[in-house]
């Protein structure tokens, strides 16, 4: 393309230096409180007949999940889930967490249409905390399985275009306090 213009010229010669994945996150989650973020809910083993407490709340821009897990009455789980989205994440390669949490292993689950006798399938993968530390962890979606209370599935595969629900769940077996911080989260092709 020939141009006489030097500003034309300039700004095409800028261009074709960008790099072709300049584009942003697929989805990009931080927690000021605002109307526009997803609203995050609370979901215990009650449902179950268990004791657990736990639940959401955003606090000073962070999303913080806490409450104290309970064995009894087969119990043993706590999750906090976002409620009435719908994401499209079939351009991210992962979830990136930038997490300060009390050294326990968490799960980040994700949920689509897909049914198992007649409810969702969660898609599942665990990360890890260190204990009163800020870090940055990586869950590729490749690594989510197909799970059904607890129960792992041989399929249906994950469809990243239909994502409705994004979880974080605690289920470790370890009775007890617990405490994790979200700063940001983030569906990203890195």
């Amino acid at each position: 393309m020939k141009t006489s213009n030097p500003i034309r010229q300039g700004i095409l010669a800028t261009l074709l230096t960008l790099p072709l994945h300049a584009a942003g996150p697929a989805l990009r989650l931080e927690f000021a409180g605002g109307n526009d973020e997803p609203k995050w809910v609370a979901q215990n083993d009650g449902v179950m007949g268990g004791l657990s407490k736990g639940g959401p709340e955003i606090k000073d821009g962070l999303l913080v999940f806490s409450g104290t897990l309970s064995l009894e009455n087969n119990g043993g789980f706590s999750q906090i889930h976002t409620k009435g989205g719908k994401y499209d994440l079939s351009s991210a390669k992962g979830f990136k967490l930038r997490v300060k949490g009390d050294g326990r292993t968490y799960q980040l689950r994700l949920a689509t249409d897909a049914l198992h006798r007649g409810s969702n399938i969660a898609y599942t993968a665990g990360f890890e905390t260190t204990a009163d530390e800020w870090v940055e962890v990586f869950v590729p979606f490749a690594e989510m399985k197909p799970t059904w209370r607890g129960s792992d599935l041989d399929g249906p595969p994950l469809d990243l275009s239909k994502v409705g629900e994004i979880a974080i769940l605690l289920g470790d077996k370890k009775p007890g306090g617990f405490l994790v911080e979200f700063d940001w989260m983030e569906a990203t092709g890195k």
